[in-house]
């Protein structure tokens, strides 16, 4: 039914949105985002084509909206967006914001979505906590208190501060496979951080398995990277390599640009052609907002 009036409408469906954001297709759908809720999965799609600066427009709106989960979410996913681009620093605010608004709605509470993603008319008043179902992928509150604490700490994990970083890792709850998924990423990374490439095995493996499980490519690539990373950290060149050439493919066929240039990347630490990471950052470069473009050029992260 939904999917049949998204299209009389000419706007684009919930279900697509969730296979291009979270399933094995990520690829934009046609159609127009209306609700809040399909606003923000197009901006995530968006963003992981590197397309920062049309993911940021919606993002805002969504933030600025009167649902609160939602506008965590958005803000959360800026934030990670920004950190794609190297910037830490900035990631602070949006992150620090997102905690915030979902602070007080524990648990399975939040804003109650109807079928479109919009809420109902008889919604709570700001602050109130209102029971609403687990969302498959973590679009809830307890989603949303997982991707704020989880981008915290990698904010602070890319500015050198692993004790807090840890700290607010510890404070995760992850119900969803995907904040499972990005508690695997950042244990990983905290652990090659510290020095303990051999301890970031263990999560990165995990979180791929999830990934693979919940059949989410974006994640999968996403999980491939940290996995070799790890590897590579150990020794594991030969099966580092491969995890990383398997990644590389997937975001060509895609045009997964927020993975790619991190792909190339670690590639090129194996033989591949570097010259080829530069022409990637530069596509994305051309598709983010002026200040996105002048974090990456002031990041030690970003080979712009």
């Amino acid at each position: 039914m939904e999917a049949l009036r998204a299209a009389r409408f000419g706007l684009v469906s919930i279900d697509e949105l969730r296979r291009a954001a979270f399933g094995d297709r990520p690829v934009l759908p046609p159609g127009t985002p209306a609700s809040p809720r399909a606003k923000l999965l197009t901006a995530i799609v968006l963003g992981g084509q590197g397309r920062y600066a049309g993911a940021a427009t919606l993002l805002d709106e969504v933030a600025r909206g009167r649902d609160r989960v939602l506008a965590s979410l958005a803000l959360s996913t800026f934030a990670s967006h920004r950190r794609q681009l190297g910037g830490h620093r900035a990631a602070f605010g949006p992150d620090g914001a997102a905690l915030r608004l979902v602070t007080g709605l524990s648990g399975r509470t939040g804003a109650r979505m109807s079928g479109d993603g919009e809420a109902p008319a008889h919604r709570a008043r700001p602050g109130a906590g209102v029971p609403q179902e687990e969302d498959p992928d973590g679009i809830d509150a307890e989603g949303a208190r997982a991707d704020a604490l989880l981008g915290l700490a990698a904010d602070n994990l890319g500015i050198g501060r692993l004790p807090l970083a840890r700290r607010l890792v510890a404070r995760v709850t992850a119900r969803s496979w995907r904040s499972k998924v990005r508690l695997g990423w950042v244990s990983a990374e905290l652990e090659l951080a510290g020095g303990q490439a051999a301890n970031a095995v263990e999560p990165a493996e995990r979180a791929l398995e999830l990934a693979e499980s919940a059949g989410a490519l974006r994640h999968v690539v996403k999980s491939r990277l940290v996995l070799a990373a790890a590897l590579g950290a150990t020794g594991e060149r030969e099966r580092a390599v491969h995890l990383a050439e398997e990644a590389l493919a997937v975001t060509d066929e895609y045009a997964l640009r927020s993975l790619s240039w991190p792909a190339g990347s670690i590639a090129a630490e194996y033989g591949r052609d570097r010259s080829r990471v530069d022409a990637m950052v530069h596509a994305v470069l051309l598709r983010s907002d002026p200040d996105g473009r002048r974090l990456a050029g002031e990041s030690p992260w970003v080979p712009a």
